[in-house]
């Protein structure tokens, strides 16, 4: 044999033998990506009419093997949401499938391919399209139409209590919920300015440009001049997007929450909420509900507005990463588990179909 053979050989067996592990490892990864986005319950494309239009939805069931079950219905926060979320929703929805609920989510108008435009609608449209939603699932011979309840976070603070005005339901989660829609914008400004560190000069600046914006949308102003009150710089404001403020500023969730009484609700709140003030949301929820014991608040400390663990929502790396390998951690410690057992408590009290 050659003598500069065997070094080749050698370089070709350790070549081959990277390769090899790669691959173990590539098909590794594969493996624990697809079991960790497989969840325990059956999902099905669903289509409801509404208005003349049609939305398009998720209804996810529960395997555990009745006939009918209890229906969380999410109504979604501000922005062009899907269905599913993202996918974000799923872990959820497992956990309400472990309670015995299914899970009931729609694509806001124009998201997903459809119709419409989430940005023409009012909070009362919203409700709306919800209690349209409720209806066609308790039509449904698989949903107990007596344990029809609502999920939803943020925005969905204005829309939760008007769809309780509409049709009876059964429960509400409410995740990050908002009061009044002026406060919130305000408090979210000054919150944002303050974990930038901005300088005075800044903060006073920004302060101005907001207060100009709430003496425009007073006055019932156009896009156009939104625009030029703001010396061209809409910073990224679309006509649509001031159309659909213009039509919202005014919300206020205080009046509508008398609609909550005496339902079971489940407050779910972060300790690192930049949006929504808190305290100021406890305190109005205690104030209008409270009286009747059926109020229920959960404080997740290590999370941010969106319920996810702050340590992971400020890296995007293990935003992206934790949300391809292990979903369900995504979320601060107890959130998921603290809803399973909201619900399950409830079921003991309901009346499932076996």
């Amino acid at each position: 044999m050659c003598p500069k053979t065997q070094p080749r050989r050698r370089r070709l067996r350790i070549a081959i033998w990277l390769l090899v592990t790669f691959l173990v490892v590539a098909a590794g990864l594969v493996g624990v990506v697809l079991w960790q986005h497989s969840y325990d319950m059956h999902e099905q494309r669903v289509s409801i009419r509404h208005g003349g239009h049609t939305l398009n939805g998720v209804l996810a069931t529960p395997k555990d093997g009745r006939k009918r079950h209890g229906l969380v219905v999410y109504v979604h926060g501000d922005g062009p949401v899907d269905a599913t979320h993202d996918d974000g929703y799923k872990p959820m929805w497992e956990a309400n499938a472990k309670a015995g609920y299914a899970s009931l989510s729609w694509d806001k108008p124009g998201v997903a391919g459809a119709p419409g435009n989430w940005l023409d609608q009012s909070m009362g449209d919203r409700a709306d399209e919800a209690s349209a939603a409720i209806t066609w699932a308790r039509a449904r011979p698989d949903i107990d139409g007596h344990r029809i309840g609502l999920w939803g976070a943020s925005q969905a603070g204005w829309v939760l209590p008007k769809i309780a005005a509409k049709t009876p339901v059964s429960f509400v989660i409410a995740v990050s919920p908002a009061i009044n829609w002026l406060q919130q914008g305000r408090y979210n400004l000054l919150a944002e300015l303050r974990a930038d560190g901005a300088s005075p000069a800044r903060t006073t600046a920004e302060i101005a440009r907001s207060d100009t914006t709430r003496r425009l949308l007073a006055r019932h102003a156009t896009f156009e001049e939104y625009v030029q009150a703001m010396r061209g710089d809409p910073r990224g404001m679309t006509a649509d997007r001031w159309g659909f403020i213009s039509k919202n500023y005014t919300a206020d969730a205080t009046q509508d929450l008398r609609a909550l009484r005496g339902v079971p609700v489940l407050l779910t709140l972060a300790g690192h909420d930049i949006n929504v003030d808190t305290a100021d949301t406890q305190r109005i929820y205690h104030k209008v509900l409270g009286p009747g014991g059926a109020l229920k608040v959960e404080h997740y400390p290590d999370a941010t507005h969106s319920l996810l663990k702050q340590s992971i929502e400020d890296s995007d790396l293990k935003t992206t990463l934790t949300a391809l390998l292990c979903p369900r951690s995504l979320f601060g410690d107890g959130f998921l588990d603290d809803q399973r057992q909201f619900l399950t408590d409830l079921g003991r009290g309901g009346n499932a179909t076996p």
